[in-house]
């Protein structure tokens, strides 16, 4: 009981970390600024829903993408400890990474596609800010195993953390004015810190079961 606890929490933590709420609702608010409170609503459900159906996908079909192109786990690992990392670095820098972030061409948007809500919902919303590479990289790392409880886990995870993010995206304004520049600044550099970490210790078992592997067998 105490390992599924511990398991839980570790991946609430790694998708936390890696989606941000706090930072995210301030690009929320930004992209959605010309919306209605209706509309914004719709977006943030649309988004959120889409993100949540795509983790869910890795999740379960993780195992069968590893023996489809023949990947192994401490591949995965390996890659996805290199990727969360870099992805942690530029947050401790206190700018987003370039995986998590949509491009400069996306900002020149007409307000009707704004208004809309269906473009920037699926893009870049759903992607790649809330189920980009870095997060999708982690569900797979936590449910690769196959095991199905610890595919509910990653799944559940991410679904509460979907609804913190949703009642964040709701509140908004609200939030973005009490907490400040500085308070999202020092929320970022926590996070990635917390993300460096996350990507090492990916790293550090992606080594030791490459080893195992290739040398123990």
């Amino acid at each position: 009981m105490h390992e599924i606890t511990t398991m839980a929490v570790t991946v609430f933590m790694g998708f936390f970390a890696m989606m941000n709420p706090i930072a995210n609702t301030a690009v929320f608010v930004g992209m959605t600024g010309n919306q209605t409170a209706s509309q914004r609503q719709k977006t943030a459900v649309k988004a959120l829903a889409t993100a949540f159906f795509i983790i869910a996908a890795f999740s379960f079909l993780g195992k069968g993408i590893f023996e489809l192109f023949g990947i192994t786990l401490p591949a995965l690992r390996l890659s996805g400890g290199i990727l969360v990392f870099l992805v942690g670095y530029h947050m401790l820098q206190g700018s987003p990474s370039k995986l998590h972030t949509h491009s400069p061409s996306d900002a020149t948007d007409t307000e009707d596609e704004a208004n809309d809500g269906k473009d920037i919902a699926i893009s870049p919303l759903a992607l790649p800010i809330l189920a980009g590479p870095g997060t999708i990289a982690t569900a797979m790392n936590y449910s690769a195993s196959g095991e199905m409880l610890h595919i509910i886990i990653t799944i559940t995870a991410f679904a509460s953390l979907c609804l913190i993010t949703f009642i964040c995206f709701l509140y908004g304004p609200k939030l973005i004015d009490k907490i400040g520049e500085s308070g999202i600044s020092i929320t970022t550099r926590l996070m990635g810190l917390i993300l460096t970490v996350i990507g090492m210790q990916m790293l550090i078992q992606g080594v030791h079961d490459a080893y195992v592997l290739l040398f123990q067998h």
